[in-house]
């Protein structure tokens, strides 16, 4: 079924990549200091190459390349702005982060304004109730699990409904942000789950930590919403279409993806695709967009922005 401008988070050449502050990718300096790099480098400047051949020299030996950053993010701060610029041209708000889970690096169009989540809540409402059942709180028969699929392919709000009064309505947005660490994330003001808010930087660290098993749901649980996302239909079960943003935009890539869509925030549309990418699932993406337009003209421009992202439908 709801977002607005996130920055290239710092990247500097050292010993390590570590992941601090809610997926913020940091490298600790010890010999050269490349931070704002990709801030200022347009696409395939020489220090970026720079970049890569050292961490390439610090890399133990062993180590696999996926840990080193990915070609695909050349340029791609310039490329993020270039797509933020034309949906403003367009008079649409984006906001815009991509997560390399292998490097840690995160880039971004510096926009971590609140977004409301619309459907995209139903991955917090699948996760409490998947919890709860691994931990014996709660039972779920064969139909339930059918429903939880329906709902999460096909984002079926009718068992949305359901599973929010199941498993504890607010207290599930509660329990989940405490669960992941999610300082922009809250229940709905109204008690209704679609008007749930959180924040790109969230999304892209509930969807890393749902994947490494740090957010508390057990493997085998996260295996039956990631399970879910990878059939994502092309249209919800109310004939809304689902394949905005990053489905169409990423079109050669296996994507596993979360749409959300609400009409009216004010006079905007506002939709919002989130998922991993890749068969080994390396990133991450979450991209929201705000626009006075009609439905149609505000999917176009969604998907317009990922294509502009990521120009050959992959990463």
């Amino acid at each position: 079924m709801r977002a607005r401008p996130l920055t290239l988070l710092t990247a500097a050449a050292a010993v390590a990549l570590v992941v601090v502050a809610g997926c913020e990718a940091k490298v600790a300096a010890k010999a050269y200091d490349m931070r704002d790099h990709h801030a200022t480098q347009p696409q395939g400047q020489p220090q970026t190459q720079l970049l890569e051949l050292l961490l390439r020299a610090i890399t133990p030996p062993g180590q696999p390349d996926e840990a080193l950053p990915s070609p695909g993010f050349r340029g791609l701060q310039a490329r993020i702005q270039r797509a933020t610029d034309d949906a403003a041209a367009s008079g649409a708000t984006l906001s815009v982060a991509v997560l390399d889970r292998s490097s840690h690096q995160l880039v971004s169009n510096g926009n971590s304004q609140i977004i409301a989540t619309a459907s995209v809540a139903k991955l917090f409402i699948a996760d409490q109730l998947l919890l709860q059942e691994s931990q014996g709180q709660t039972t779920l028969t064969p139909e339930d699990h059918q429903a939880l699929n329906v709902m999460l392919q096909s984002s079926d709000d009718g068992a949305a409904e359901k599973f929010w009064a199941q498993a504890g309505g607010d207290a599930i947005i509660t329990q989940v942000a405490s669960r992941y660490g999610l300082t922009s994330t809250a229940p709905p003001s109204d008690g209704r789950w679609w008007n749930t808010i959180s924040s790109a930087p969230d999304l892209i660290r509930y969807y890393d930590m749902l994947l490494n098993g740090s957010g508390g749901l057990p493997p085998e649980r996260a295996g039956i919403i990631f399970d879910d996302l990878d059939e994502s239909t092309p249209n919800g079960i109310d004939g809304y279409p689902q394949r905005f943003g990053i489905p169409d935009g990423l079109y050669a890539e296996p994507v596993a993806v979360k749409q959300g869509w609400m009409c009216c925030i004010g006079a905007d549309w506002m939709h919002l695709s989130t998922g991993v990418i890749g068969s080994d699932r390396r990133y991450i993406m979450v991209v929201a967009s705000l626009q006075a337009s009609d439905d149609a003209t505000a999917r176009a421009t969604i998907t317009q922005a990922v294509r502009t992202i990521f120009p050959n439908g992959r990463i």
